[in-house]
């Protein structure tokens, strides 16, 4: 998914160099900061509600402690996931999916909503984000990725239109092969992966290239030299300054 031949930028869980990541405050600064796209974490809560939370548990990045496999949403919505980054984001609270998606949906960015299904695997966590990807108009504008490839794998039985994405850390050889294979549409990688080969063997197979989770500015310029079609990186505003310095 690319809207034109510029490398895309994607802020990681939003600007989570800068806010606490996963929250709206976050995601709201990635779109300030001029990012054209939003990567968020999804997971089930106890009733089934889809939370934006990267870890299974709201112990690193809440005051509570507990699996969010086992907690009611009523549970999390009271938790406090700012006060760990800055006591400038005290009480701001862990968002749902549907929160994320009703904000989005009225402005121009795209969405790489991950699935958080491999340690936890969530039954029917595929239909649940479709369902709302559908609800909020945004079909066109959602890559689902996951590293539980037999989720995207479910994804696409589920809607075979709907765009989805591989997530790998390892060197694998041609894995625009292995994405065909599966039906997946993109490669998302973690950076040091994305080797020339592999951006120009993924170009040739007109398979996006979105490296995670790139920092330093050194090597955005890289990425974006090789020609990645996007990457995702926790400092937006940086990496939209390293776009521009090399002018793509």
């Amino acid at each position: 998914m690319n809207r034109n031949d510029q490398t895309m930028i994607f802020a990681h869980r939003g600007s989570a160099g800068t806010h606490p990541e996963n929250t709206m405050p976050a995601f709201e600064a990635g779109l300030e900061a001029g990012a054209e796209g939003l990567e968020c974490d999804v997971q089930l809560t106890k009733d089934l509600v889809p939370v934006v939370i990267h870890d299974e548990t709201v112990n690193r990045t809440t005051n509570g402690q507990g699996w969010i496999k086992d907690l009611t949403y009523e549970e999390i919505k009271r938790l406090d996931a700012g006060s760990w980054f800055s006591p400038n984001f005290a009480g701001v609270p862990i968002p749902t999916l549907e929160q994320l998606f009703e904000w989005a949906a009225g402005t121009p960015l795209i969405l790489n909503v991950e699935l958080k299904n491999g340690i936890v695997r969530y039954p029917g966590i595929e239909k649940i984000v479709l369902g709302l990807i559908y609800a909020y108009g945004l079909e066109d504008r959602t890559i689902i990725s996951s590293f539980n490839h037999y989720s995207l794998v479910e994804v696409r039985r589920q809607d075979p239109d709907i765009e989805t994405a591989v997530l790998f850390m390892e060197g694998l050889y041609e894995p625009w092969n292995y994405a065909g294979n599966i039906k997946a549409n993109g490669l998302h990688c973690f950076f040091p992966a994305a080797v020339p080969e592999l951006l120009e063997g993924a170009r040739n197979a007109n398979m996006p290239v979105r490296p995670f989770t790139v920092n330093e500015e050194g090597t955005m310029q890289n990425l974006i030299k090789g020609g990645c079609a996007g990457i995702i990186t926790d400092w937006p505003e940086k990496a939209v300054h390293a776009r521009n310095s090399i002018g793509n």
